[in-house]
């Protein structure tokens, strides 16, 4: 059992949670995930198993969610999981004001994560500084932001903005809404959070647990293909000969390289994946160089018979 998995993380659970009820339902050890969620948000959270887990840093890097941002009030961790730092109604907001804000948080962004997170700092956690209570100060760092659009907007004391935001990696919507609540000097928090689409899964098509349970006592449940997520790659094919030692680890010389940008995925005339190549250029020549095989016993009775 090896491929990927697009599961429908539910609220309550963190990441390493979901991994390990995978583990139980496939009954299989080799799992991993392809990008945190926080415990109170729901939605994609890309799942490896068997070789697949070694794939997963080179699967497509950004993301898109749909947040809930409300306004007048600041907590500990950025999200209403935590202890109300201030509150202060702010009825007279509007949504013109807030989107007015909106543009200074698209391109390249100087960001600080939230104190309650795993990034970590003098080799420790951030959010079990913040719990031992121990002041530090975050390192602030740069992220991306593609594209916000404003969904909807719910008046009141503490009004609420409906947020679609499409990001690279590392960006964190907590500091996010933290921020946008500062820029406007009423304080902002994240309210709720689904991400809708990650490494190239689409919400639309993730799994629930439910849903894992029911296909697999049917003999309907399958993996995601590794073709699929990673689609984004250039593709090259390679003969057997060429195949079989690339998977020994050999370097493969390959004249139309120069225009192929790296990785790339390496498959074999019959479609099999053998695995993830870089290139690097020589003094006379452009050459595959394994990275990462997944099938290393690709032509081994081929290599006998022609020994």
């Amino acid at each position: 059992m090896e491929g990927f998995l697009n599961l429908n993380k539910p609220p309550g659970m963190t990441s390493h949670d979901c991994v390990s009820r995978i583990r139980r339902l496939l009954r299989t050890k080799r799992v991993g995930h392809g990008g945190t969620l926080d415990p109170a948000a729901t939605g994609v959270l890309p799942i490896a198993i068997g070789k697949a887990t070694r794939l997963l840093q080179y699967l497509r890097q950004d993301k898109a969610y749909q947040a809930t941002v409300r306004l007048g009030i600041t907590t500990t961790t950025d999200d209403l999981e935590g202890e109300t730092v201030t509150s202060a109604a702010v009825p007279q907001l509007t949504r013109e004001q807030v989107a007015a804000q909106l543009p200074q948080f698209l391109g390249k962004i100087s960001q600080i994560p939230p104190a309650y997170s795993a990034i970590q700092v003098q080799g420790k956690r951030l959010y079990d500084l913040a719990r031992a209570g121990e002041t530090i100060e975050v390192p602030s760092r740069v992220v991306e932001v593609h594209n916000i659009q404003v969904l909807e907007w719910r008046e009141g004391d503490f009004p609420e903005i409906d947020l679609a935001i499409a990001c690279g990696p590392g960006t964190y919507i907590r500091a996010l809404a933290r921020d946008l609540g500062a820029v406007l000097q009423t304080g902002g928090t994240l309210a709720h959070l689904t991400r809708t689409e990650s490494c190239g899964l689409p919400l639309k098509e993730s799994l629930t647990f439910e849903d894992i349970e029911t296909q697999t006592s049917q003999g309907t449940f399958q993996l995601i293909p590794p073709a699929t997520v990673l689609a984004h790659l250039s593709q090259i094919p390679l003969n057997s000969n060429d195949g079989r030692r690339w998977c020994q680890g050999q370097r493969i010389p390959l004249a139309e390289l120069r225009e192929i940008v790296p990785p790339v995925r390496i498959y074999a005339e019959d479609g099999t994946f053998l695995g993830i190549s870089e290139i690097e250029s020589t003094d006379s020549d452009w050459v595959l160089v394994p990275k990462m095989v997944f099938e290393p016993d690709f032509g081994k009775d081929e290599g006998r018979s022609l020994s």
